[in-house]
C-alpha cells in the first residue's frame, strides 16, 4: 500500500503565524484571552488552552489582559469594544484577510458590495464588519437573493479567502445575468488555490482519499467536496481515531490532504495508523 501526501497539505502561512503568536504570548506570563477559536482546529485550540490561553465568547471589562484576535479576523466594532474594555489587542488576523478588508473598504466608496462566502463564517463576519453599509452575502448559486439584486446596475464582488473557484464561477455566471456590471475581485488566497488545484489530481491518482481537518474548517470542507466529486471513495476525518480498517480493503494507493489549519503531527499520526492497519 502506497501513501501519497499532497505537497500543499497542512498549515497555511496565516494559520501558522496566528498559532506562533499565541504560543509566544502563552509563555509571557501575562493573562491572555482569545475571542473564539484561534483557528478552526480542535487540537490546536486544546493545545493553547493547556498552555493557559483562555477562550471567550463575549468581551467584558478586564484589567491588564491581552486579547488575541484570531486568524479569521474580526469587525471594527469588536476592536473598539475590546479596547474600551481594557484589553491590549494582539492582532493575529491573517495578512491575506487584512488585504480583503482594505479592498472591501476601498470598493465600498463607489459600489454596493457583494461577498461570496459562507453566511455564518467568522471571516465573512469580519469582512462585513469592516463596511459602513450591510453587504449582500451569497453562499451558493442557488441562494441568490433576486429581489435584492434585480434593481442593481452595478456591484463589486469580493470572495471569502477559502472559497472554491468553481463556486465563485457558478455564482458569477448567474449574477451577471441579473446585474449588468457585476465586477469580480477574486480575493481567494494563493494557498487555497494551490490546495484546490492539487486536490483535483489527488483523487484521480489514488484509490482512497483522506481529507484531514476539523468539521468547522471551511477550507477543509471545500477540499472534501471537490475530492468527493471526483472520487466517491473520499473520507473526511479529524484524526487517526476516525480511521477504519475496512476502508483499506483492496486499496493500493491512498492520497492524503490536510486542511490549512491541521497540524502536521495529526497527519503523521494518520500515516502511522494506516501503516499499522495495513500490517494487520
Amino acid at each position: 500500500m502506497r501513501i501519497n501526501i499532497a505537497k500543499s497539505s497542512g498549515f497555511c502561512f496565516g494559520v501558522r503565524r496566528a498559532i506562533n503568536m499565541s504560543r509566544e504570548l502563552a509563555s509571557s506570563g501575562k493573562s491572555v484571552y482569545v475571542l473564539g477559536d484561534i483557528v478552526h482546529n480542535s487540537f490546536v485550540v486544546r493545545e493553547l488552552k493547556e498552555k493557559g490561553i483562555k477562550k471567550i465568547g463575549k468581551i467584558r471589562p478586564v484589567k491588564n489582559a491581552i486579547l488575541i484576535i484570531r486568524a479569521h479576523g474580526a469587525s471594527r466594532k469588536t476592536f473598539r469594544k475590546a479596547r474600551s474594555c481594557g484589553y491590549t489587542i494582539v492582532d493575529a488576523t491573517c495578512p491575506k484577510v487584512k488585504d480583503i478588508y482594505k479592498i472591501a473598504r476601498n470598493l465600498e466608496k463607489k459600489n454596493k458590495i457583494i461577498i461570496i462566502g459562507d453566511y455564518n463564517h467568522d471571516e465573512v463576519k469580519g469582512i462585513e464588519g469592516q463596511l459602513r453599509k450591510k453587504p449582500i452575502i451569497i453562499e451558493s448559486p442557488e441562494s441568490l437573493p433576486f429581489q435584492k439584486l434585480k434593481h442593481m446596475a452595478k456591484a463589486a464582488v469580493i470572495t471569502q479567502s477559502t472559497q472554491s473557484i468553481e463556486n465563485i464561477e457558478n455564482i458569477m455566471d448567474k449574477l451577471k445575468r441579473i446585474i449588468p456590471d457585476a465586477r469580480l475581485y477574486n480575493t481567494t488566497c494563493k494557498t487555497t488555490r494551490i490546495k484546490q488545484e492539487e486536490i483535483k489530481s489527488l483523487p484521480k491518482e489514488n484509490d482512497l482519499v483522506l481529507i484531514i481537518g476539523s468539521k468547522t474548517s471551511a477550507n477543509t470542507k471545500r477540499l472534501y467536496q471537490i475530492s468527493k466529486g471526483i472520487n466517491k471513495n473520499t473520507k473526511w476525518i479529524e484524526s487517526a481515531k476516525n480511521l477504519q480498517k475496512m476502508w483499506l480493503k483492496n486499496i493500493e494507493r491512498i492520497g492524503i490532504m490536510a486542511g490549512a489549519s491541521t497540524p502536521d503531527r495529526i497527519t503523521h499520526e494518520v500515516v502511522d495508523k494506516l501503516q499499522k492497519l495495513a500490517r494487520k
